[in-house]
Protein backbone atom coordinates (compact mmCIF):
# COMPACT_ATOMS: atom_id res chain seq x y z
CA UNK A 1 0.00 0.00 0.00
CA UNK A 2 0.81 3.54 -0.76
CA UNK A 3 0.82 5.59 2.15
CA UNK A 4 2.28 8.70 0.96
CA UNK A 5 0.43 11.29 -1.49
CA UNK A 6 3.51 12.55 -3.88
CA UNK A 7 1.83 15.73 -4.41
CA UNK A 8 2.74 16.66 -0.67
CA UNK A 9 6.07 16.40 -1.51
CA UNK A 10 8.64 18.39 -3.87
CA UNK A 11 10.31 15.50 -5.76
CA UNK A 12 13.31 16.81 -8.09
CA UNK A 13 15.64 14.98 -10.40
CA UNK A 14 18.54 14.75 -8.56
CA UNK A 15 16.71 14.07 -4.82
CA UNK A 16 18.16 11.33 -2.74
CA UNK A 17 15.32 9.54 -1.03
CA UNK A 18 15.49 6.89 1.89
CA UNK A 19 12.96 4.86 2.64
CA UNK A 20 13.10 3.67 5.71
CA UNK A 21 11.59 0.25 7.46
CA UNK A 22 10.83 -0.26 3.49
CA UNK A 23 9.46 -3.50 3.46
CA UNK A 24 9.11 -5.06 -0.23
CA UNK A 25 9.82 -1.67 -1.37
CA UNK A 26 6.27 0.03 -1.83
CA UNK A 27 7.65 3.75 -1.69
CA UNK A 28 10.80 2.65 -2.91
CA UNK A 29 10.08 1.47 -6.48
CA UNK A 30 7.35 4.41 -6.74
CA UNK A 31 10.00 7.12 -5.63
CA UNK A 32 12.91 5.02 -8.59
CA UNK A 33 10.15 5.71 -10.93
CA UNK A 34 10.62 9.81 -10.61
CA UNK A 35 13.23 11.57 -12.62
CA UNK A 36 16.89 11.24 -11.81
CA UNK A 37 16.02 10.24 -8.33
CA UNK A 38 19.00 7.95 -6.12
CA UNK A 39 16.44 6.06 -3.52
CA UNK A 40 17.89 3.80 -0.77
CA UNK A 41 15.44 1.23 0.90
CA UNK A 42 16.74 0.80 4.51
CA UNK A 43 15.38 -2.17 6.43
CA UNK A 44 16.16 -4.35 9.24
CA UNK A 45 14.28 -7.58 7.67
CA UNK A 46 16.61 -9.68 5.49
CA UNK A 47 13.60 -11.18 3.96
CA UNK A 48 11.82 -7.52 3.07
CA UNK A 49 15.67 -6.50 1.58
CA UNK A 50 15.14 -9.39 -0.58
CA UNK A 51 11.47 -8.87 -1.61
CA UNK A 52 12.38 -5.16 -2.12
CA UNK A 53 15.43 -6.18 -4.16
CA UNK A 54 13.48 -8.26 -6.14
CA UNK A 55 10.14 -5.69 -7.22
CA UNK A 56 13.07 -2.50 -7.56
CA UNK A 57 14.58 -5.40 -10.05
CA UNK A 58 11.13 -5.45 -11.72
CA UNK A 59 10.89 -2.22 -12.45
CA UNK A 60 14.35 -2.20 -14.16
CA UNK A 61 12.87 -5.37 -16.85
CA UNK A 62 10.36 -3.60 -17.50
CA UNK A 63 11.56 0.05 -17.97
CA UNK A 64 8.94 1.81 -14.86
CA UNK A 65 12.33 3.93 -14.17
CA UNK A 66 12.91 7.12 -14.17
CA UNK A 67 16.94 7.29 -15.07
CA UNK A 68 18.23 7.16 -11.58
CA UNK A 69 19.82 4.71 -9.09
CA UNK A 70 18.73 2.63 -6.26
CA UNK A 71 19.94 0.59 -3.45
CA UNK A 72 19.34 -1.29 -0.48
CA UNK A 73 20.49 -1.20 3.27
CA UNK A 74 20.32 -3.68 6.56
CA UNK A 75 19.80 -0.56 9.02
CA UNK A 76 18.57 -0.07 12.51
CA UNK A 77 16.55 3.29 12.27
CA UNK A 78 18.22 4.17 15.85
CA UNK A 79 21.14 4.19 14.27
CA UNK A 80 21.46 5.09 10.69
CA UNK A 81 24.42 4.21 8.41
CA UNK A 82 24.41 7.24 6.63
CA UNK A 83 26.24 10.88 6.59
CA UNK A 84 24.68 13.93 8.23
CA UNK A 85 22.33 15.74 6.00
CA UNK A 86 22.49 13.05 2.97
CA UNK A 87 18.88 13.11 2.10
CA UNK A 88 16.88 15.13 0.38
CA UNK A 89 13.20 13.41 1.48
CA UNK A 90 13.12 10.29 4.10
CA UNK A 91 9.94 8.01 4.09
CA UNK A 92 9.02 6.46 7.68
CA UNK A 93 5.66 4.73 6.86
CA UNK A 94 4.27 2.53 9.63
CA UNK A 95 7.79 2.32 11.60
CA UNK A 96 7.43 3.98 14.65
CA UNK A 97 4.83 2.10 16.10
CA UNK A 98 7.05 -0.60 16.36
CA UNK A 99 10.45 1.00 17.21
CA UNK A 100 10.83 0.98 21.21
CA UNK A 101 13.68 4.28 21.70
CA UNK A 102 10.94 6.60 19.29
CA UNK A 103 13.50 9.41 20.59
CA UNK A 104 16.32 8.28 19.53
CA UNK A 105 14.49 7.13 16.06
CA UNK A 106 13.21 10.56 15.31
CA UNK A 107 16.75 12.18 15.82
CA UNK A 108 18.41 9.42 13.64
CA UNK A 109 16.13 10.77 10.98
CA UNK A 110 16.53 14.49 11.43
CA UNK A 111 20.39 13.74 11.57
CA UNK A 112 20.36 12.25 8.03
CA UNK A 113 17.96 14.75 6.38
CA UNK A 114 19.71 17.83 5.08
CA UNK A 115 18.17 21.15 6.27
CA UNK A 116 15.05 22.10 4.64
CA UNK A 117 14.55 18.55 3.22
CA UNK A 118 11.12 16.56 3.71
CA UNK A 119 9.95 13.50 5.84
CA UNK A 120 6.71 11.90 4.68
CA UNK A 121 6.47 9.58 8.13
CA UNK A 122 2.62 7.84 8.76
CA UNK A 123 1.02 5.71 11.72
CA UNK A 124 -1.82 3.44 12.61
CA UNK A 125 -4.84 6.31 13.21
CA UNK A 126 -5.37 6.39 16.76
CA UNK A 127 -9.52 4.80 16.91
CA UNK A 128 -9.01 2.34 14.50
CA UNK A 129 -5.59 1.53 16.32
CA UNK A 130 -7.62 1.77 19.82
CA UNK A 131 -10.16 -0.69 18.48
CA UNK A 132 -7.58 -3.15 17.01
CA UNK A 133 -6.17 -3.49 20.30
CA UNK A 134 -9.21 -4.02 22.24
CA UNK A 135 -10.31 -6.05 20.00
CA UNK A 136 -7.05 -8.64 20.23
CA UNK A 137 -4.36 -8.61 22.80
CA UNK A 138 -2.31 -10.92 20.17
CA UNK A 139 -2.37 -8.26 17.48
CA UNK A 140 0.05 -5.74 19.75
CA UNK A 141 1.53 -8.40 21.87
CA UNK A 142 3.23 -10.21 19.48
CA UNK A 143 7.14 -10.16 19.01
CA UNK A 144 8.01 -6.93 16.56
CA UNK A 145 4.58 -5.84 16.72
CA UNK A 146 2.76 -2.54 17.45
CA UNK A 147 3.98 -0.97 20.80
CA UNK A 148 2.02 2.37 21.08
CA UNK A 149 -0.78 4.30 19.87
CA UNK A 150 -0.10 7.56 18.11
CA UNK A 151 -2.27 10.74 18.26
CA UNK A 152 -1.61 13.27 15.88
CA UNK A 153 -0.79 15.35 18.85
CA UNK A 154 2.32 12.84 19.77
CA UNK A 155 3.77 12.32 16.27
CA UNK A 156 3.29 15.96 15.50
CA UNK A 157 5.25 16.41 18.94
CA UNK A 158 7.96 13.92 18.52
CA UNK A 159 9.32 15.31 15.23
CA UNK A 160 9.01 18.91 16.03
CA UNK A 161 11.17 18.18 19.21
CA UNK A 162 14.03 16.50 16.69
CA UNK A 163 13.99 19.74 14.67
CA UNK A 164 10.66 19.64 11.95
CA UNK A 165 7.68 21.65 11.23
CA UNK A 166 4.58 19.70 10.04
CA UNK A 167 3.14 20.82 6.89
CA UNK A 168 0.52 18.79 6.02
CA UNK A 169 -1.48 15.33 7.28
CA UNK A 170 -3.93 13.11 5.72
CA UNK A 171 -5.71 9.71 6.14
CA UNK A 172 -5.02 6.95 3.85
CA UNK A 173 -6.67 2.95 3.66
CA UNK A 174 -9.92 3.44 4.70
CA UNK A 175 -10.52 0.13 2.79
CA UNK A 176 -8.07 -1.62 4.96
CA UNK A 177 -9.76 -0.47 8.45
CA UNK A 178 -12.70 -3.56 8.52
CA UNK A 179 -10.61 -6.10 7.03
CA UNK A 180 -8.22 -5.34 10.23
CA UNK A 181 -11.35 -5.58 12.82
CA UNK A 182 -11.96 -8.55 11.43
CA UNK A 183 -8.83 -10.14 11.66
CA UNK A 184 -8.19 -9.36 14.98
CA UNK A 185 -11.97 -10.45 16.00
CA UNK A 186 -11.23 -14.28 14.55
CA UNK A 187 -7.73 -13.66 15.67
CA UNK A 188 -4.66 -12.57 14.01
CA UNK A 189 -3.08 -16.28 14.68
CA UNK A 190 -5.54 -18.18 13.62
CA UNK A 191 -6.51 -19.04 9.83
CA UNK A 192 -8.46 -16.43 8.08
CA UNK A 193 -12.10 -17.30 7.50
CA UNK A 194 -13.48 -17.49 3.99
CA UNK A 195 -15.00 -14.53 4.57
CA UNK A 196 -12.20 -12.65 5.85
CA UNK A 197 -10.21 -14.29 2.65
CA UNK A 198 -12.61 -13.15 0.46
CA UNK A 199 -12.24 -9.52 1.71
CA UNK A 200 -8.47 -9.92 1.57
CA UNK A 201 -8.31 -11.05 -2.39
CA UNK A 202 -10.82 -8.11 -2.74
CA UNK A 203 -8.14 -5.94 -1.58
CA UNK A 204 -5.53 -7.09 -3.02
CA UNK A 205 -7.23 -6.25 -6.22
CA UNK A 206 -8.47 -3.17 -5.33
CA UNK A 207 -4.31 -2.03 -4.68
CA UNK A 208 -3.63 -3.63 -8.16
CA UNK A 209 -6.53 -2.74 -10.52
CA UNK A 210 -7.04 0.98 -8.73
CA UNK A 211 -10.90 0.75 -9.96
CA UNK A 212 -12.45 4.41 -9.81
CA UNK A 213 -14.87 3.36 -7.64
CA UNK A 214 -13.37 1.96 -4.71
CA UNK A 215 -10.84 4.24 -5.37
CA UNK A 216 -13.32 7.12 -4.74
CA UNK A 217 -14.78 5.27 -2.01
CA UNK A 218 -11.69 5.15 -0.26
CA UNK A 219 -11.14 9.07 -0.62
CA UNK A 220 -14.36 9.60 0.75
CA UNK A 221 -14.32 7.74 3.78
CA UNK A 222 -10.62 8.48 4.27
CA UNK A 223 -11.44 11.68 7.24
CA UNK A 224 -13.74 9.21 8.73
CA UNK A 225 -12.00 5.88 9.11
CA UNK A 226 -8.73 6.25 7.01
CA UNK A 227 -6.61 3.44 8.99
CA UNK A 228 -2.98 5.56 8.24
CA UNK A 229 -2.35 9.04 9.20
CA UNK A 230 0.40 10.64 7.32
CA UNK A 231 2.12 13.48 8.09
CA UNK A 232 4.17 16.02 6.26
CA UNK A 233 7.41 17.62 7.83
CA UNK A 234 9.85 20.23 6.65
CA UNK A 235 13.09 19.77 8.94
CA UNK A 236 14.55 23.34 9.81
CA UNK A 237 17.08 25.16 8.10
CA UNK A 238 17.97 26.54 4.94
CA UNK A 239 18.14 23.74 2.64
CA UNK A 240 21.64 23.56 1.89
CA UNK A 241 23.26 20.24 1.02
CA UNK A 242 26.55 19.45 2.66
CA UNK A 243 28.36 17.67 0.41
CA UNK A 244 27.79 14.53 -1.17
CA UNK A 245 29.02 11.37 0.69
CA UNK A 246 28.16 8.61 -1.86
CA UNK A 247 31.22 6.93 -0.62
CA UNK A 248 30.85 7.03 2.97
CA UNK A 249 28.78 3.74 3.16
CA UNK A 250 28.13 0.67 1.76
CA UNK A 251 25.04 -0.41 0.43
CA UNK A 252 23.05 -3.83 -0.72
CA UNK A 253 22.84 -3.33 -4.99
Amino acid sequence: MISIDFKRLEVRPGFRVLDIGCGSGRHACAFYARENVWVIGADLSPDDLAAAGKNLAFHDEVGEVGGGRWDLAAADITRLPFPDGFFDIVVCSEVMEHVPDEKKAASEIARVIKPGGQLAASVPRRWPETICWRLSDAYHAASGGHIRIYTQKKISALFKDAGFSKRAVHFAHSLHTPYWWLKCLVGPERKDPALLRLYHRFLVWDMMKKPALTKALDVFLNPVMGKSVTMYFKKDGDGRRRGSGEKKFQTGH
